[in-house]
This record gives structure tokens, C-alpha cells and sequence, in this order.
């Protein structure tokens, strides 16, 4: 293979497991087949309806008849299920995605993301710009979709600040079982990387697939990411300099850069 065809298609010969499905995880796998890498989709995580299914539907009855000034995303799952409800975000509702990974899952999914945290890409980075982010805006309606684990720190801020918040819990996290192949073929070395993408992802990885192999790559889409999966057991050999799918997939292609 010549240096051009190598630059071109830097992860020729990996195999890459992509532990999401949906539009974000078509959209990652492509983004690796477009640099020479062969994706395995495989999700280790879903969502299961919350104990409140009936507010959630009425939460998203009142999104898509314009009653909110602001929408805020805290993860693609709750993108995943925006999309199974077939929500529509009008154009007078704004939306803040909580980082880059959820930004580039709205878009995947055809809705948009109007602010997104410039440096700290979690629920207390947003809300750190909040203001500057929305001018000083004062008294918003805001409705706030949530899992049902995650700590309200986004809802109580936002409250702080004088909003009007209706805080939603949009689903659970459940594990998925991956294909006993998938399994046999990360225990046989034969998966170049992983890509941890949550706590919850790692959770699954550690119950289904260890022990991973030193040869497998394991890589993490941020320092949180890489916290939860260390805290669970699950080792970490490289961390996305930014909370992004494209900054993941870049780390890839600088470790699997000549020299």
C-alpha cells in the first residue's frame, strides 16, 4: 500500500466496534468506513419507557405546540427517543445539546442543536453558559428530558436562575446482549478497537466482553467516559481530546499513524 493510499484511508485493516446503534451510530460508521476502518455496529445499550410514560407523552405533546422557549438533550439516547415519538421541536423552541456526542445525534436524527457547551460538555458545563448562552434571558419555559439516574444538576441550576422548568424522565438504561460472534471475536483479538461511549457502555462492556484483549484498543470519548469505565474495572488506553465522535475517531487515526 502506498503513503497516499495509507493517508487516505488511515484505519485500513481495523476493525472498529461501535457500541451504539441509530442514526448516531450509522453516522460513526460511516465516518470510519470513509477512512479505510470496518465498523462493527453492535448496541450494548437501549432505552426502556420510564414509569411515567404518560407525562413523558404530554411533555412531548406540549414541545412540539410551541410551549417552551428552550428544549435541553442531555445524551443521543434521549435523541433515540425523541425520534421513537416522533417529537417535533418547532422552530420557537431552542434546543441546547449538553455536549458534541448529543449535537451530532439531533442532527443525525433531523433536529438541531442551537447552543452547545464551548468547553466543559456536561450537564454543569451548560449550564455554566447558560446565561451568556441565552443573553440573559429571564423567566424561560424550559422542559428539561432527563434518564431516569441521571442527577437533576441541570433542572435545580436552571431553577436557581429564575426559569420555569418542567423536568421530564425520558427513559432507563437498559443493557443489550451482543451477538455471541461479536463476543468470541473481541475475546479472540480479532476487534482492533472499542469505543466506550458512556459509563453505561462500559458497564455492558466490562459484564459482556471482558476480559478485552491488550491487543484491542479501547478507547474513550471523553475523561468522564474514561472515569466511569476505569471505576467499573474496564481498562482505558485512549481518551478523545474532545467529548465528540469525531475527535474519537481522529485519536484512532493518530494511534494508527506510522512511527
Amino acid at each position: 500500500m502506498t503513503f497516499d493510499a495509507v493517508s487516505a484511508k488511515p484505519l485500513a485493516g481495523w476493525r472498529v466496534l461501535v457500541p451504539r446503534g441509530g442514526p448516531w451510530g450509522d453516522s460513526v460508521a460511516a465516518d470510519l468506513r470513509a477512512r479505510g476502518a470496518t465498523p462493527i455496529i453492535a448496541p450494548m445499550i437501549n432505552f426502556a419507557p420510564s414509569a411515567d410514560t404518560a407525562g413523558l407523552l404530554e411533555a412531548i405533546r406540549r414541545l412540539g405546540e410551541g410551549r417552551y422557549d428552550w428544549l435541553t438533550v442531555t445524551s443521543a439516547t434521549t435523541v433515540d427517543v425523541l425520534s421513537s415519538y416522533g417529537a417535533v421541536i418547532p422552530a420557537s423552541t431552542r434546543v441546547a445539546a449538553v455536549g458534541e456526542t448529543t449535537a451530532a445525534a439531533l442532527a443525525a436524527a433531523g433536529y438541531r442543536a442551537d447552543i452547545v457547551p464551548s468547553e466543559d460538555n456536561s450537564a454543569r458545563g451548560l449550564l455554566g453558559e447558560w446565561t451568556t448562552a441565552t443573553a440573559g434571558a429571564a423567566d424561560l419555559r424550559v422542559l428539561t428530558l432527563r434518564s431516569e439516574i441521571a442527577k437533576p444538576i441541570l433542572t435545580e441550576g436552571l431553577k436557581r436562575l429564575g426559569h420555569r422548568v418542567d423536568s421530564v424522565v425520558a427513559y432507563r438504561t437498559v443493557g443489550v446482549p451482543v451477538a455471541d460472534s461479536v463476543v468470541a471475536a473481541v475475546r479472540a483479538g480479532a476487534i482492533s478497537a472499542i469505543l466506550v461511549t458512556s459509563g453505561s457502555v462500559a458497564e455492558q462492556m466490562q459484564l459482556q466482553l471482558s476480559p478485552i484483549p491488550e491487543t484491542t484498543l479501547v478507547a474513550a470519548i471523553g475523561p468522564q467516559t474514561a472515569k466511569d469505565a476505569e471505576r467499573l474495572g474496564l481498562r482505558v488506553d485512549l481518551i478523545a481530546a474532545e467529548r465528540s465522535a469525531a475527535s474519537l475517531i481522529a485519536a484512532l487515526v493518530a494511534r494508527a499513524a506510522p512511527g
